[in-house]
C-alpha cells in the first residue's frame, strides 16, 4: 500500500473512534462557552500505520484503537496485567455456560508480546464481551423468536476494561446481574458438582436394591463418592443400606424421587457428562438471559414465560402476581411469538376483530357452506358497516379475494372475554380473557391461535390498575357495567416480555423446569453448540 493510502486509512480509523467517543475523553480546546474537540492527526508512525490497517475492516476494533490514539495496550509487559485479566476471565466463562474453548485459551497462553498477539488479544476481548452483553447467537435465526438484542457500545466496554484499576472485576460485571441470572448459575454450578468425572467407569444400566450384589455396584460407589455420595461398605459388591441412603441422597439432590433404588433412570443421570436435558436448559436459559440484559427488569413488569403456561407481574424483581395461561398451539403458524413491547391499554368489553387468518381458513368455508354459519360473528365492509349476509354471495370468494371482515360484538361469549390487555406489535399478539374457562384446569396449555388467555383477567386488570387509581376494582367495574368497550389508558406504561424458558427459577429460588413445547431450546441449544466450537475469534 503506497504512503497516502496508508495515510488516509490511518485517518479514517482516528475518525472513527473519534466518532464513537473518543473526542470526549481527548483533551479539548476551552474556549468561552463552547468545547472545541481536538481534530484527527495527520502524522503517524508505522506502528501506528499497521495498527490501523490491521483494524480497519472491523469497525469495533477500528473504533476502540482510533478512541486509544493507534497505541496497542496488550503489547510488551506493561500489556500483562490486561492479558492475565483476559485469560482469568476466560477461564470463568464456564460459569456463564459458555465454553472457554470458544475463546481459544491454549492461543493465549501461547502468544507472545507482538503485533500478531495484540491483535489476537484485542479480538478476543470484543469477542467475549459481546457475548457477556448479548449472548453468543442472535435470536433472529430461530423461528418465532423477534427478542431485538440492546448491547453497549463494545469498543467503549474495551477503552473501560483497558483503563480499570480491576479489569477482571469490570468484564465480570458486564454479565447480567439480575436475580434470574445468578439462580441460573448457581443451578449450573450444582449440577457441574453433580457429575462424576468423565475419567470414572460408567455403571452398567440396571435395578439396584437392598441385598443385591454384583460387579455392576463397583463402579455405582465409585461415581457415588467422587461426587461427595459417599457409602462405607465392608463388602464393596454388596448393594446394602448405606449405598440406598447415598443413593436417595443423590435422587433428591439431582431431582429424581429419592426412593433410594438404582434404577435406569437415576444410572443414567449418574453416567452422564453433564449435557442431559435439564442441563441444557439451564445453558439454554442463561443465553436467554444475556439476550435481555439490556432490559431493565427490576422495574414493574408483566412476564409470560410461554413453556410455564404462567404469567406474573413482576415489582423489584419479586413476584406480586401469578395465574395461569393458556398459549398458542404447537402448530408452526400458531405458536405465542417471544418479544417485549409496552403495555399500553386495558379494554373492557371488547369486540373481536377476527384475524384474517382465521377468517379465511376457518370461517369462510363455513360460510360458503351456509350463509348464516357462525352466526355469534357479524360480517363487516371496509367502513365497517356491518352488512347482512343475504346480500353476499359466499361462494364466489376465496381466501385471496374475500373482501369483508368477521367482528364479534361485547358479551360474555365473545372470544376475547370481557377484557384485553393490548401491547400493539407486529404479530398482533396480546392476553385476553376467554369464555373457555375449562381449558386451565389442564396441565399443557397450548391451545390459542397465538394470543395468551388470561386464567384471572380480572384480577389482573386490578393489579395493573392499581398505580393509578387508589380503586382499582371500582374503574374497572364502571367501564365493565357500561356494556361499552372502553379502553383504559396505562399510566405509565408497563412493559411486556414474552419470552420462553424451559428452566426458571420460582420465588424461592429453586429452578423449575418445562416441557420445550416449540422445539426452540432444541434449535438454540444447536447454535450454542457451534458457537461453543467456532474457534476463530
Amino acid at each position: 500500500m503506497r504512503r497516502f493510502e496508508f495515510k488516509a486509512l490511518a485517518v479514517s480509523v482516528m475518525a472513527f473512534g473519534f466518532a464513537h467517543g473518543a473526542a470526549a475523553q481527548s483533551p479539548a480546546f476551552q474556549g468561552g462557552a463552547a468545547t472545541v474537540a481536538m481534530a484527527p492527526r495527520l502524522q503517524f508512525s508505522p506502528d501506528e500505520m499497521a495498527l490501523a490497517e490491521a483494524v480497519a475492516s472491523h469497525p469495533t476494533l477500528a473504533a476502540f484503537y482510533g478512541a486509544n490514539g493507534l497505541k496497542p495496550v496488550f503489547s510488551g509487559p506493561e500489556g500483562e496485567t490486561l492479558r492475565k485479566a483476559l485469560r482469568d476471565t476466560i477461564s470463568a466463562m464456564p460459569a456463564h455456560g459458555i465454553p472457554a474453548s470458544r475463546y481459544r485459551p491454549q492461543a493465549l497462553a501461547g502468544a507472545g508480546q507482538d503485533f500478531a498477539a495484540e491483535m489476537l488479544h484485542a479480538r478476543i476481548l470484543a469477542r467475549l464481551i459481546r457475548d457477556l452483553t448479548g449472548g453468543m447467537i442472535d435470536p433472529a435465526e430461530i423461528p418465532g423468536i423477534h427478542r431485538e438484542v440492546t448491547r453497549p457500545p463494545i469498543a467503549k466496554l474495551m477503552g473501560e476494561f483497558s483503563a480499570h484499576d480491576d479489569p477482571v472485576g469490570f468484564l465480570a460485571g458486564l454479565a447480567p446481574r439480575n436475580r434470574t441470572y445468578k439462580a441460573l448459575q448457581a443451578a449450573l454450578q450444582e449440577r457441574s458438582a453433580l457429575t462424576p468425572s468423565a475419567d470414572l467407569p460408567k455403571a452398567p444400566e440396571a435395578v439396584w436394591r437392598v441385598g443385591m450384589q454384583g460387579d455392576g455396584v463397583l463402579p455405582l460407589r465409585r461415581r457415588l463418592a467422587s461426587i461427595g455420595f459417599d457409602a462405607a461398605a465392608t463388602e464393596p459388591r454388596l448393594y446394602d443400606e448405606a449405598l440406598s441412603q447415598a443413593v436417595s441422597r443423590y435422587q433428591e439432590a439431582v431431582g429424581l424421587r429419592p426412593d433410594g433404588v438404582a434404577g435406569p433412570n437415576t444410572i443414567r443421570r449418574l453416567n452422564s457428562d453433564g449435557a442431559d436435558a435439564r442441563n441444557r436448559a439451564v445453558l439454554v436459559a442463561l443465553e436467554r438471559m444475556r439476550w435481555m440484559g439490556g432490559e431493565e427488569l427490576e422495574d414493574r413488569l408483566v412476564w409470560v414465560n410461554i413453556p410455564e403456561f404462567a404469567a406474573r407481574i413482576m415489582e423489584n424483581g419479586e413476584e406480586v402476581f401469578r395465574t395461569r395461561v393458556v398459549v398458542g398451539k404447537t402448530a408452526s403458524d400458531m405458536q405465542t411469538p417471544e418479544f417485549s413491547d409496552q403495555m399500553e391499554y386495558v379494554v373492557v368489553n371488547p369486540r373481536w376483530n377476527v384475524p384474517r387468518s382465521i377468517t379465511v381458513k376457518e370461517y369462510l368455508p363455513k360460510l360458503k357452506a351456509n350463509r348464516y354459519a357462525v352466526s355469534h360473528l357479524d360480517v363487516v365492509d371496509g367502513r365497517g358497516n356491518v352488512v347482512p349476509r343475504d346480500n353476499i354471495d359466499f361462494a364466489r370468494y376465496t381466501a385471496a379475494n374475500f373482501p369483508y371482515r368477521m367482528r364479534q360484538k361485547p358479551s360474555g361469549d365473545n372470544a376475547l372475554g370481557l377484557v384485553k390487555f393490548i401491547f400493539p406489535n407486529n404479530w398482533n399478539i396480546y392476553l385476553h380473557d376467554t369464555p373457555t374457562k375449562y381449558l386451565f384446569a389442564k396441565q399443557q396449555r397450548a391451545y390459542s391461535h397465538g394470543c395468551i388467555r388470561i386464567g384471572d383477567p380480572f384480577d389482573l386488570a386490578y393489579q395493573l390498575l392499581s398505580r393509578q387509581s387508589s380503586d382499582p376494582r371500582g374503574v374497572f367495574h364502571r367501564a365493565l357495567d357500561s356494556g361499552r368497550e372502553t379502553w383504559l389508558h396505562l399510566k405509565p406504561n408497563v412493559s411486556v416480555h414474552l419470552v420462553y424458558f424451559t428452566a426458571f427459577p420460582d420465588e424461592s429460588g429453586q429452578i423449575r423446569y418445562f416441557d420445550d413445547i416449540y422445539g426452540r431450546d432444541a434449535a438454540i441449544w444447536t447454535r450454542m453448540e457451534k458457537a461453543g466450537l467456532d474457534l476463530g475469534a
